[in-house]
């Protein structure tokens, strides 16, 4: 029996200057996507990806368009090797990557929709922090805590919110930039190990993006979603997702509703465990290795790792296997 592929997709905060730069030299099908992203969003994607410093590629404007460019010049080059997803999830951003993956969403259409979904939630982000003396609003991670606590933590702090349910010792908090200090002060006081601001632009998942929201609906509201043709998994919902309505649905409630990771990773993990984890390999189809990270605190971790797929060398390995 042929090996099945989860394909896992990063979301913001993955970013790094260079990133992908040794698969699209390597890869033709690679550069290809990246040129072909440039001419559709009229912007010059390599310039971004290879010469911008970390602050630049931290903005939402840049970084959503510069993540999803890396994530679909990978799965080009995977394919090159024969090497094509049976299920997809991506983690916040990296929805839009697995909607890609899915049949969703079309090569053109899930380009143009991160472009603009990238522009909106820069420049809420942007009025929030003129609302707030010019502080950046934005998301720390809180470590050591369960989501329980986080959670009880955030219900009494103004603009804070329990955003991103990353693991049983992981939440990602969303919030203005005092919200945020208040929380890490908490967090604090209540024995975390760690509070980390992380590199983001905005407070992504949490009420404080309805605007966000509100112009995203209208920006995609003509913009064709068919159903899923392998496994698909949401955020929003934390289950499988099943048709191309739902996913539009989930779209725009992505920018104001938690993610709902670990629930989705037990979705894939039963799916996994009831047809065998030997039939299965699992690949993080972007920059950095958060999501194998997450995985492996997962119980299904001892049956099955999540291998991140970036470089050349891991392409290379993958393929070997």
């Amino acid at each position: 029996m042929a090996v099945k592929y989860a394909f896992f997709f990063p979301g913001q905060g993955a970013q790094a200057p260079g990133m992908v730069k040794d698969v699209a030299e390597s890869f033709s099908s690679a550069k290809k996507v990246i040129d072909d992203i440039s001419s559709i969003v009229n912007l010059d994607i390599a310039k971004l990806l290879w010469e911008s410093d970390a602050a630049e590629l931290s903005r939402s404007d840049n970084s959503q368009i510069a993540i999803t460019a890396a994530s679909l010049a990978l799965m080009a080059a995977l394919k090159d090797q024969g090497i094509e997803p049976s299920a997809a999830m991506g983690f916040s951003l990296g929805e839009f990557p697995a909607l890609y993956a899915a049949g969703v969403l079309s090569f053109e259409d899930v380009i143009k929709v991160v472009r603009k979904r990238g522009l909106i939630m820069q420049a809420v982000c942007e009025e929030i922090a003129a609302k707030n003396e010019g502080h950046a609003p934005g998301m720390t991670a809180v470590l050591g805590l369960s989501p329980e606590k986080v959670k009880e933590i955030t219900a009494g702090i103004k603009d804070a919110y329990a955003a991103n349910m990353n693991s049983e010792k992981q939440t990602v908090v969303s919030g203005t930039f005092d919200a945020l200090a208040a929380v890490e002060s908490a967090a604090s006081a209540a024995g975390a190990r760690r509070a980390v601001r992380l590199k983001v632009a905005g407070p992504f998942h949490s009420p404080l993006m309805q605007d966000a929201a509100v112009e995203f609906e209208k920006a995609i509201a003509d913009v064709k979603f068919s159903n899923p043709v392998i496994k698909l998994f949401s955020n929003v919902t934390g289950k499988e997702c099943v048709s191309g309505e739902e996913a539009k649905k989930s779209a725009v409630l992505h920018l104001t509703h938690p993610v709902l990771w670990t629930d989705e990773e037990s979705c894939l993990g039963a799916v996994m465990k009831a047809d065998g984890f030997e039939n299965w390999a699992a690949l993080e189809v972007g920059p950095g290795k958060v999501l194998s990270g997450l995985w492996s605190g997962t119980e299904y971790s001892a049956n099955l790792s999540v291998l991140p797929v970036n470089t050349v060398e891991s392409l290379n390995e993958i393929s070997k296997n």
